[in-house]
């Protein structure tokens, strides 16, 4: 009963997200952040050990709506795990690109060919054989219409050797990198 009210909750949760993404009425809150402040915290609804995560703390801020982020990179790893092979974690990591940071979701599932990698973005669009449980297909949807509401894309490409990594890219904020909260006392004195 619990799981499948989580279950209900998420989808409810798709479904409004989706309503105001086609309305035009998602206001994103824009602020610098670190990565390593959310995304851990979209990895709480994905089952202990199905995701490997490695945020360097160097990486830059990135401009972006905290719970916007939260809620983008949740979807994303929640498909990607639901597609991974069994006890193959999924891996989550990201890197500064000049004045972007991209954040990586790579999973070893069967991957989707070229001619359909735009489509799995469109609303209750799922590809293939969907495992049990993969939901209606509004997750990356949503995810894809936050991302972009925050001045950001996300993408889909081939994982090297099989599967699929979602491309999460996000403006890095203006200004120097972040620096760790046990070395700010040092770097400031």
């Amino acid at each position: 009963i619990e799981d499948g009210a989580d279950r209900l909750e998420h989808l409810v949760g798709n479904l409004l997200d989706m309503s105001r993404l086609q309305t035009g009425t998602v206001n994103p809150l824009i602020r610098e952040i670190d990565l390593d402040e959310v995304v851990p915290m979209a990895l709480g609804g994905v089952p202990d050990g199905s995701a490997e995560l490695d945020i360097p703390e160097t990486l830059p801020m990135v401009t972006v709506d905290k719970g916007l982020l939260e809620r983008a990179v949740a979807n994303i790893v929640e498909n990607a795990v639901k597609y991974a092979p069994e006890g193959e974690p999924v891996k989550v990591s990201a890197s500064a690109l000049g004045e972007r940071v991209e954040l990586r979701v790579v999973d070893r599932g069967p991957g989707v060919p070229d001619t359909a990698k735009d489509r799995i973005f469109a609303p209750f669009q799922r590809y293939g054989d969907a495992p049990r449980g993969a939901g209606v297909g509004l997750g990356l949807a949503v995810a894809r219409g936050f991302a972009e509401a925050m001045g950001g894309t996300l993408a889909a490409e081939d994982t090297p050797g099989g599967g699929l990594t979602m491309v999460l890219t996000l403006r890095a904020a203006s200004g120097r990198p972040s620096v760790p909260a046990d070395l700010s006392a040092q770097v400031t004195s």
